[in-house]
């Protein structure tokens, strides 16, 4: 036992002659007196690009900022706006669901805070280490205000319309002069919800947000804050089509955008922000601790002292935009398109200034050994289409894809359909009990090829899909609502139920030669879509196209 001891001793004489490591300083910061968050439901960073938002603009070009910033999975709101207050995500705050109760979870959170039921939020940060504090919580969602302890917050109020939410939002700024307000607008989702992403009436949703972020601004200056407040403007989620809650980039990117007192001007934010760095950042610029349990990290260089980040450090997101493709994306139909007897034209373009836009054609990444595009071009058969942008020393875009697919209408190729109209429908229907109102035949597995009722409606697809190669096919249904998939009789794919658009994929090994595909579908109500994907041996995953499947076996 004395051989042992001896070494220890050692180590320990050693340890106490070791000088301390260098310790890193950090810049002292006079914290923030006022912290306004502004919260747009739905406002994608595809809106701010596309509608007219000059009090954004401003922000941005006084502020620092990014519009690659990303919520959590799942992209619903409750997720979301519980992970912007909470400095954590879903598996820790277990808010999994627009679902969730404060009574009726399936997921507990790891702790909780002062009101000892949901995970601790900034607001009870803020109660607790600055008692004095005046906090307030004016939201147009009312489901928010199930999200947050009660107790710590001065002024909590659910207002119905966003001009209401918005002037009750300024007369509690000049009134009280708060060091804590949230505010919420929820109008911009509704917008989403209603005419779809991308739509004129969506971006003018984009734009009056934008008028009443300058309305708040305003209201900061007339209490004569200004020069003691940090405004931060973000979102909880984008959106695709009239929904949201999926994995698409569209529905999980929102902007990030601070400004006002300690904040860099005309910055873009080069380090990866998530939607739970939102509460860690308002901590820091109070100067606050932030909870063990927090996950969140404070967004430092957006802060005058802080070092920027730099854009060839690989761990850092990409901040070129990725090129459009025409035929350009509509709602859920991606870019290209169906060309019955044509031959289509590809073109490219991107928004961002002295970039490389580079595209194959083979369902392959591109990269900078891809070819350039420099002028339209026809394709002569089905493809996939995919691009991105170069430039300098900047990651690449993300890639867009397109699908182009070529059918001819006096050929073999095509579907048959039967169309079925029900009651109460909330799965795929039992087609041997319905009769079809009406039967044909359509290129593909889509709904656009069959004028069809709003609810409670179902179609069943059958087919001969060509397997060109024995191997492994990957099948895949994006649907609203529920949708299943058959090979030779089998269950492969099962997207079935009462849901928004939301894709299911499984594999099945073919031999070469005709396989029957059958497809069944139904929308119980709301929005309604169908897409049914493949993949096989040397063939990228791409839309079913018109050349691979046949009403019955050719002879």
């Amino acid at each position: 036992m004395r051989n042992l001891y001896f070494p220890l001793g050692i180590c320990l004489l050693l340890a106490s002659c070791t000088p301390d490591a260098p310790k890193t300083s950090e810049p002292q910061l006079e914290p923030a007196k006022h912290i306004v968050v502004i919260g747009v439901d739905g406002m994608s960073p595809d809106g701010i690009l596309n509608a007219n938002t000059p009090n954004m603009d401003y922000l941005m070009e006084n502020g620092s900022y990014t519009l690659h910033a990303r919520a959590v999975l799942p992209t619903s709101s409750s997720s979301n706006w519980a992970s912007m207050i909470m400095g954590a995500g879903p598996e820790q705050h277990g808010i999994t669901s627009n679902g969730w109760e404060r009574d009726d979870y399936i997921l507990p959170p790891v702790t909780v805070g002062p009101d000892k039921v949901v995970f601790p939020t900034i607001f009870g940060v803020v109660r607790e280490q600055m008692p004095e504090a005046e906090i307030g919580a004016i939201y147009h969602w009312g489901g928010f205000g199930r999200l947050f302890e009660k107790a710590p917050v001065n002024y909590d109020i659910h207002v119905e319309g966003e001009q209401e939410t918005t002037d009750e939002a300024c007369k509690y700024i000049k009134e009280k002069k708060p060091s804590f307000t949230f505010i919420h607008l929820d109008h911009v989702d509704g917008a989403g919800h209603g005419a779809g992403h991308g739509t004129p009436e969506y971006y003018a949703a984009v734009e009056s947000a934008d008028k009443l972020i300058g309305q708040i601004h305003q209201a900061v200056k007339d209490a004569g804050m200004e020069g003691e407040t940090i405004i931060l403007v973000t979102s909880d989620h984008g959106g695709i089509g009239t929904g949201h809650g999926g994995e698409t980039l569209a529905e999980i990117e929102i902007p990030f955008i601070l400004y006002g007192k300690n904040i860099k001007k005309g910055k873009e934010i080069m380090d990866m922000v998530y939607t739970y760095d939102n509460a860690a950042t308002v901590a820091f610029a109070f100067n606050l601790a932030a909870p063990q349990a927090w996950i969140g990290r404070p967004v430092k260089t957006a802060f005058n002292g802080y070092p920027d980040g730099s854009p060839k450090n690989m761990a850092l997101k990409a901040t070129l935009l990725a090129p459009t493709i025409y035929p350009p994306r509509d709602s859920y139909d991606p870019p290209g398109g169906l060309f019955i007897d044509e031959t289509p034209t590809v073109e490219l373009k991107s928004k961002e200034e002295g970039v490389t836009i580079r595209y194959t054609l083979d369902g392959t990444d591109p990269t900078e050994n891809s070819p350039e595009y420099t002028v339209s071009f026809q394709v002569e058969k089905t493809c996939v289409v995919k691009v991105r942008a170069f430039k300098g020393n900047n990651r690449p875009s993300p890639v867009e894809t397109g699908y182009f697919r070529l059918f001819n209408s006096g050929g073999d190729n095509g579907i048959n359909y039967s169309y079925y109209e029900g009651q109460d429908l909330h799965f795929v229907p039992d087609f041997k009990e319905m009769k079809p109102v009406k039967t044909g035949k359509v290129p593909e597995f889509r709904l656009s090829h069959i004028e069809h009722r709003d609810d409670n409606f179902a179609i069943k697809y059958e087919a001969y899909f060509e397997a060109k190669e024995k191997g492994k096919y990957k099948f895949y249904i994006n649907s609203d609502d529920g949708s299943i998939l058959w090979v030779d009789d089998k269950q492969v794919v099962n997207n079935d139920g009462d849901h928004g658009t939301k894709e299911r994929a499984d594999d099945v090994e073919l031999e070469p030669g005709f396989h029957k595909v059958t497809v069944g579908y139904f929308n119980a109500g709301g929005g309604a879509w169908l897409d049914v994907f493949y993949k096989g041996p040397g063939i990228p995953k791409q839309i079913i196209s018109p050349e691979t499947v046949y009403p019955e076996i050719p002879s």
